[in-house]
């Protein structure tokens, strides 16, 4: 394999408290594959298997800290050893002392290195220990003014591909009378119009098809319904993308789940498509039931 067929590997470092968490899992948001709490010395090989891997694991990110206790001591040494190689690069989180001691104070957990010494006595330590990883990091992030949605937007502006969708919207169609569907963010109710069902022309059709979407799209009420959400729904999902929320689900119901809910849904995706960042997946829960 040559060096232009080796994939993406970062290591997260950085001060305890200071965000790796929040970094890892906007990582493995973006599709890297992450291994937290990684001990310095399985580094080597698992580069090794990644450029072995092919396209089997193209971006991976280990997060190395002090947790490793005594086995940390290695990991200046094979960072250096590796970033010799030229693919791997080193991402810092730091923190200000007196935001570290609250964000540890907040969660009542003691520091890694604290032992029977004080939160202040812990950071300052492992500040000296991580002085010569943070000199040579490719990037340090100072996480002090941020909150996790702040940096996880950070980090999804650093690493996403170019062009790649920052938010997942699933538009759903569903019938009422099978239940509410129980893993979504927002339900809308098409009852309001009329139901193509008492259409014996329409009954055996589905909002899929054009006879069935034109009936639905053009009763009083609908087009209004369209512009209406379309545009509540646009500021919501640019919202999700600032908070860094990936994932969203939009459920719209009818009655059996067949003719007005289908329509709207299929008409709402080509509308909210246009939304930028956006990836829209249709899903039609109850469509073929009986």
């Amino acid at each position: 394999m040559t060096d232009g067929d080796k994939g993406e590997f970062f290591i997260v470092t950085g001060m305890s408290g200071a965000g790796r968490t929040t970094v890892a899992n906007a990582l493995e948001d973006l599709g890297w594959y992450v291994v937290d709490n990684l001990p310095p010395q399985i580094l080597r090989p698992l580069l090794d298997l990644t450029d072995m891997g092919g396209n089997a694991l193209p971006k991976v990110a280990a997060v190395v800290d002090v947790r490793g206790r005594n086995l940390f001591d290695d990991f200046p040494g094979v960072a250096r050893a590796l970033r010799s190689r030229g693919s791997v690069r080193v991402l810092f989180l730091d923190a200000s002392d007196d935001v570290l001691v609250r964000r540890f104070e907040s969660v009542r957990r003691p520091h890694p290195l604290q032992e029977d010494g004080t939160l202040l006595d812990g950071i300052r330590g492992e500040r000296s220990r991580l002085a010569p990883i943070r000199e040579a990091a490719d990037i340090v992030i100072d996480t002090s003014a941020l909150n996790i949605h702040q940096l996880a937007t950070q980090v999804s502006e650093l690493f996403a591909e170019e062009g790649a969708p920052r938010h997942r919207l699933t538009l759903m169609s569903f019938g009422f009378k099978y239940g509410l569907p129980t893993d979504v963010d927002l339900v809308a109710d098409m009852r309001f119009l009329p139901n193509p069902f008492w259409n014996e022309d329409l009954r055996g059709l589905t909002g899929k098809d054009e006879e069935v979407r034109d009936f639905v799209l053009s009763r009083e009420g609908a087009a209004e319904f369209l512009e209406a959400y379309t545009a509540a729904l646009t500021p919501v999902l640019e919202g999700y993308q600032r908070e860094n929320k990936s994932h969203s689900t939009v459920a719209v119901g009818c009655t059996g789940g067949k003719h007005r809910s289908v329509a709207m849904v299929e008409e709402l995706a080509r509308r909210l498509a246009a939304v930028p960042g956006v990836a829209v997946n249709v899903r039609h829960r109850d469509l073929g039931r009986e």
